[in-house]
């Protein structure tokens, strides 16, 4: 008896720590955000379906880290410590637009007093320092704008290689019936609504089993196989190339308006590019399913193919949209040479007071409301990627609410008095699309990585997105979709998806890039107006700030000949 009580006292206490132990990680489980949601997800519809919710959060996480950088270093010191609306040219509304400026269609387009204020690049003064604490405000500007960039490309990397690290390359296949039977039940669950979602995500585990031993047995008829797989391709491109013709098209339509002036048309022919771009997203990705049923892959080879003919649709439409804004540029450039010899005629008149009779300036101080300024292409840039993303976000939810709930809704009740089964039929509920949800966020990501230095709103506008789309998403998902005829296990790894990032995030920099390094911002707007270009803020904060040697090694690191053979030894090692 008392060596049972011994027993019984050292046990006890190390039961105790260990159920201390299980609590603490469901607790750490519990606040990790929506991961109750994303495994209820997976134990109905798979682990793919499950992949793509992951992505969206990660993709969260990671637009978090940009809103705060934006948000704490550019947007709240210029808004406390800057000088006040109003007070210079550049921080007004001019005196013609004044009467629209709160126009909810003004302010919809991303014009009118939402133009003049923090969310765009045009508003920022270029004063070296601002407020009591000296705040350089310039050098902010672009090294966060640099810095944006330079962790997106860490944190993606630094993905890729923890996923090839986790992969581990070891056969899971030997006996899998087998350990899917004995070993998949967790005895501790005591939860029913636990239960239930473990009961049927072990129900799925096995329809993947099936569907992945099915692929490794089947038998095709080669030369068919082949033909269809060649069919499919040849539909593929001309669907291309003929979404690549309808956006030339459309762009050349718009440089016309844009000739003649947008105020002349109305609220479509102002947005058409944007609103042509986001439904040619909505509706090839459906017809490249329709295409990809020809083919007979493995369904995750499948998804794959269908992925990179996605892909390459929307990168064809981002640089097309893109060559459409260098071509604006150039006019706003254009346009900017005969402002400033206006500017220069009306300077010399308000000094010798010439100002005409019916001009509402004073002779001596001028309201910045009725100084004329120049075109700011940079603000014009970021307005254009500011109503791209809401329109793309817009076209997303519309998707939902009528190709989902709507079709849902209607085969639901509809089904007792129509004339087939709907629900097996025609139009049935709809499947979870990965692809185009995939393809959908990168490309979203490359908009914001690429337009974020001219509108510095852009990844709040993203976190908001992502935000409700998780709740959205999640919802249409478990009310007004059904499991894919073939559920398939999701790769090991998720370094797909993360490959494509990479290589958007790339080609979403080159743009950027290009128009930081070889284009001279405009002249009377923005932090860095008074430049030829704008990286000569680093240079001027080495001359000011910095001792003389230490811009002389500066410039020694930084020169070509240098730079180029430390990248080509990077990429070896």
């Amino acid at each position: 008896m008392i060596l049972f009580a011994c027993l019984f006292l050292i046990c006890n206490p190390f039961q105790k720590w260990m159920k201390f132990q299980r609590d603490f990680e469901n607790f750490k489980t519990a606040c990790i955000p929506w991961e109750m949601k994303i495994k209820e997800i997976e134990s109905h519809f798979g682990s793919s379906v499950a992949s793509y919710f992951i992505f969206l959060r990660w993709m969260y996480g990671i637009n978090m880290i940009l809103f705060g950088l934006t948000f704490g270093l550019v947007m709240v010191p210029e808004a406390l410590m800057g000088k006040p609306y109003g007070s210079l040219p550049r921080k007004t509304v001019p005196r013609a637009e004044e009467a629209s400026a709160m126009n909810f269609a003004t302010l919809w387009d991303f014009s009118g007093f939402a133009q003049y204020s923090v969310l765009f690049y045009g508003y920022y003064n270029n004063q070296r320092t601002i407020g009591w604490l000296k705040f350089r405000m310039p050098l902010s500007y672009f090294l966060v704008g640099v810095g944006t960039i330079g962790y997106s490309f860490m944190i993606v990397i630094r993905t890729m290689a923890r996923n090839a690290n986790e992969d581990g390359g070891g056969d899971d296949t030997s006996f899998n019936f087998s350990w899917k039977m004995f070993t998949s039940w967790d005895y501790l669950i005591g939860n029913p609504e636990t239960a239930d979602n473990k009961f049927a995500s072990i129900t799925t585990s096995f329809k993947e089993a099936i569907v992945e031993e099915q692929e490794s047995r089947k038998e095709e008829n080669i030369h068919l196989t082949r033909f269809l797989r060649v069919l499919a391709n040849f539909l593929a491109l001309c669907t291309l190339a003929g979404s690549g013709y309808l956006i030339f098209f459309v762009v050349r339509r718009s440089q016309k308006f844009a000739l003649e002036g947008l105020e002349n048309y109305g609220w479509w022919e102002r947005n058409e590019v944007n609103m042509v771009m986001s439904l040619l997203g909505m509706f090839c990705p459906t017809l490249f399913d329709v295409i990809s049923s020809l083919e007979n892959y493995h369904p995750r080879i499948a998804l794959r193919w269908q992925l990179g003919r996605i892909f390459a649709l929307f990168l064809g439409n981002l640089y097309t949209f893109i060559i459409a804004l260098m071509d604006e540029i150039n006019l706003k450039l254009e346009e900017e040479k005969i402002v400033k010899y206006n500017m220069t005629i009306w300077e010399a008149s308000l000094y010798n007071g010439t100002i005409p009779e019916n001009s509402t300036a004073p002779p001596i101080q001028v309201d910045p409301a009725d100084v004329p300024r120049g075109p700011c292409w940079e603000t014009m840039v970021g307005q254009e990627f500011v109503r791209l993303t809401v329109s793309d976000t817009m076209t997303t939810y519309i998707t939902i609410l009528i190709g989902d709930f709507l079709r849902a809704v209607f085969v639901r009740f509809f089904n007792y008095c129509w004339c087939w089964d709907l629900e097996y039929g025609f139009p049935s509920y709809s499947e979870f699309d990965i692809s185009g949800n995939v393809l959908g966020l990168i490309f979203n990501q490359g908009m914001i990585w690429m337009g974020s230095f001219y509108a510095p709103c852009l990844p709040a506008i993203n976190v908001f997105r992502l935000h409700t789309s998780m709740y959205l998403q999640c919802w249409a998902v478990m009310c007004c979709n059904v499991p894919q005829e073939r559920v398939f296990k999701a790769s090991r790894s998720n370094n797909f998806y993360m490959a494509m990032l990479l290589f958007i995030l790339f080609l979403s920099t080159l743009p950027a890039v290009y128009t930081i390094v070889s284009i001279p911002p405009s002249f009377d707007c923005g932090p860095f107006s008074g430049k030829t270009r704008m990286f000569e803020v680093i240079s001027e904060t080495l001359e000011h700030d910095f001792p003389s040697w230490f811009g002389k090694v500066f410039g020694y690191a930084s020169n070509p000949g240098l730079i180029l053979p430390f990248i080509l030894l990077m990429v070896y090692v």
